[in-house]
């Protein structure tokens, strides 16, 4: 397949293209800058509305990760403002642009998040849950609703609402890594939040599914079937880096270091089930905790 893909040095872009690359995918990286290396890129700049129609005519799908990390410091307006318009803008331009085409792709993967549920307590989670409230849904909203041109054009849309993800190279799991290895590790607030998570590696195999299941298409819950309490991933995590992990934040300490952030990433709880991933029948390769934290740390 013909493959163009944005937000490619991301924490999911980089081992995407890896795994496509070795499938022998003619692989083409949507940057803003180009570099001097022979890989394949086509040059774009989202924040001045700049994406050449004749650069993305012909590709196969079209797989758009790219995005301001929610995580990169606290959220100022302007912190705020960069995550929304990086989302938002970006699958705007792209959506359009293909939807533009003469030859437009079969299919569109553009990244989402769970965080389009709100904290929800207890509350099991299906794509067919209403939003909550709150700045990232609000943000997940306008991002899904951005991929529209592209659905409507025919080009089968596969939004996946990613739940945390495991990697040992960056994301929650590698901030968390340095504390816990420490044995100053704990649980945030009550605890009692629900995690969803997933491995990298069911990531991109979800990804790859994406590309020739046509069943999937619209929201797709990117997590395992067995969404954690913060008290049990704390607990699992200490387990498997052989560490205590006694050292509790509280949630006024939270919300004191990150402000709103910590309302809505690490306090908020979603119990989220990948319902429209088992109807399409992905097996999933890391379904559980332990497992899972024991093959992405190699423990």
């Amino acid at each position: 397949m013909k493959l163009l893909i944005s937000g490619s040095t991301g924490l999911v872009g980089s081992t995407l293209v890896q795994a496509v690359a070795a499938n022998k995918d003619d692989v083409y990286r949507l940057v803003r800058k180009k570099n001097d290396s022979s890989e394949k890129t086509v040059l774009w700049n989202p924040s001045d509305g700049q994406l050449n129609p004749a650069d993305i005519e012909g590709f196969d799908a079209v797989i758009h990760l790219a995005g301001e990390s929610i995580a990169a410091g606290r959220w100022t307006d302007q912190q705020k403002a960069k995550i929304r318009d990086s989302r938002v803008n970006g699958t705007t331009l792209l959506s359009k642009t293909l939807a533009s085409l003469k030859q437009p792709p079969k299919v569109l993967v553009s990244a989402s998040a769970i965080g389009i549920y709100g904290d929800r307590g207890d509350e099991l989670l299906n794509e067919n849950s209403k939003p909550g409230t709150g700045f990232l849904v609000d943000v997940c909203r306008e991002w899904e609703a951005a991929a529209e041109p592209a659905e409507q054009r025919g080009i089968r849309t596969v939004k996946l609402r990613f739940g945390m993800i495991l990697s040992p190279t960056g994301g929650a799991l590698g901030k968390m890594l340095t504390p816990f290895r420490m044995g100053v590790g704990g649980i945030i607030g009550s605890g009692n939040q629900y995690i969803s998570w997933i491995t990298i590696d069911d990531v991109v195999g979800i990804i790859q599914e994406s590309l020739k299941n046509d069943s999937l298409k619209g929201p797709v819950n990117t997590v395992t079937p067995n969404p954690v309490t913060n008290r049990e991933f704390t607990k699992t995590l200490g387990k498997v880096l052989g560490r205590l992990t006694i050292f509790p934040v509280p949630s006024f300490g939270a919300r004191l270091a990150f402000g709103q952030m910590a309302d809505e990433l690490l306090l908020a709880s979603q119990r989220v089930e990948p319902a429209r991933l088992k109807s399409a029948g992905y097996q999933f390769r890391f379904p559980n905790l332990e497992g899972a934290l024991r093959h992405v740390l190699n423990k």
